[in-house]
């Protein structure tokens, strides 16, 4: 079980993830690859004090680039879309 502090890394502020906010009250957060997606859900709701109707997960491959030294393969990202009940908000900015 990771603590609720190190399960959420950072929100994603992009023009796709904002208005998912406004419109239909998902956000989206980079989180430890780690985490399972109860641990997301109750760091959510423990973190910024809201409830949290579902999660969806996605882990994002890194890129592969060419360097001098040859070729190498970034991080894996994994993202989390948190949707929240019926009235509550979550104000990032």
């Amino acid at each position: 079980m990771i603590d609720s502090t190190y399960v959420i890394k950072k929100p994603v502020l992009t023009e796709k993830s904002t208005a998912a906010m406004n419109e239909q009250g998902v956000y989206t957060f980079i989180v430890d690859r780690r985490a399972r997606k109860d641990e997301i859900k109750s760091a959510v709701e423990s973190i910024y004090g809201v409830r949290v109707r579902d999660v969806r997960t996605s882990t994002l491959k890194g890129e592969i680039r060419r360097l001098r030294y040859g070729w190498v393969e970034g991080t894996q990202v994994k993202k989390a879309m948190v949707r929240l009940e019926e009235g509550q908000a979550i104000e990032l900015f």
